[in-house]
């Protein structure tokens, strides 16, 4: 068993191909998905790819790229769509300093609404972080002090000063194709230093395909080759590594439901 914990589904490329992408997920060993929101105006979408496929789940959110482009979004928002049973997590949300495709001041605003979000609904908070580490860590710091709330780092490609702050917090780390890259080396000296049991594999399918499928458009079944590399990372068996990513998906997010012949049991 291998979970994708974070895909967009709905995107184009994805989408129109929906039944052979997940077809191809099974056949390769790709037992279950988070779909991830990135726009209130998507959730519908994204909500009805999860209520049709009993493997799919999805999350709520408003990405930093679009925290500028649409209205402000308000907590009532978030928690309502929350409620949902298929919705299991906070975000995608967070900082992008690479891109500056919304304002700073307005994507900080937007981080914190979603903070408060998986503080109420305990939900965990799915972070995106670019070229913004000692942003991520200040807001990040300064909204536990307010109260606990559970996360992860998606797509994790920042130092070791983020990721020493998210597993202070308890968070986990989500590793994603960037760690087979040939250029990668420093995100692989991280990933061999995160504990075993904080560690999750992700596509960001269609972005980022991992080697030996860099340049085509990524999909949930590529997720086997990222496993496979964070295995080798950490000395495991590819089995191993699913073994140990699934049980920690269905850990963290821990409104979904565990399959049988699942190992998670920290509820």
């Amino acid at each position: 068993m291998l979970v994708d914990s974070h895909c967009h589904l709905n995107y184009p490329g994805l989408a129109e191909d929906l039944p052979q992408v997940l077809d191809r997920a099974a056949a390769a060993g790709v037992s279950h998905m988070l779909c991830i929101c990135s726009r209130i105006g998507e959730f519908d979408a994204i909500r009805a790819i999860a209520e049709a496929h009993d493997h799919i789940y999805c999350s709520v959110g408003v990405h930093p790229h679009d925290s500028g482009k649409e209205d402000p979004v308000a907590l009532d928002q978030l928690l309502a769509r929350a409620s949902h049973p298929k919705v299991i997590g906070i975000g995608e949300t967070g900082l992008d300093f690479y891109y500056d495709n919304s304002p700073r001041d307005i994507q900080e605003a937007n981080f914190r609404v979603h903070i408060e979000a998986a503080r109420q609904t305990g939900l965990p908070l799915i972070v995106h972080s670019r070229d913004a580490d000692a942003k991520t860590i200040e807001i990040l710091t300064i909204e536990a002090k307010k109260g606990p709330f559970p996360g992860l780092i998606h797509c994790f490609t920042g130092g070791t000063d983020l990721a020493r702050a998210a597993l202070d917090m308890g968070f986990y780390i989500s590793f994603s194709g960037i760690i087979t890259f040939k250029n990668a080396q420093d995100l692989r000296d991280i990933a061999e230093s995160v504990p075993l049991d904080r560690l999750l594999v992700e596509t960001d399918a269609p972005f980022l395909a991992p080697v030996p499928e860099r340049g085509k458009r990524n999909e949930p079944a590529f997720v086997t080759h990222t496993a496979a590399k964070l295995a080798e990372i950490k000395g495991e068996t590819p089995e191993d590594m699913a073994r140990i990513s699934a049980d920690n998906f269905f850990t963290a997010f821990a409104k979904a439901k565990i399959p049988a012949g699942a190992t998670a049991t920290a509820r």
